[in-house]
């Protein structure tokens, strides 16, 4: 997953099936790629599953 970037602009809160606690995280991180995402606590296993279906994973 690390080979998967995330674009530089994107809108985590416009994911609505995202968490609350990990839009949160991700927008005030920012990961480059899936892997760092997955690493951020609060971010859960079907956060991701929600991010690599809207970037077509």
């Amino acid at each position: 997953m690390e080979s998967v970037k995330i674009p530089s602009n994107f809108d985590y809160k416009k994911l609505k099936s995202l968490s609350f606690e990990a839009r949160e995280k991700l927008t005030a991180i920012q990961p480059v790629t899936i892997s760092q995402a997955s690493r951020i606590s609060g971010v859960t296993p079907s956060d991701i599953s929600v991010l690599l279906v809207y970037l077509g994973r």
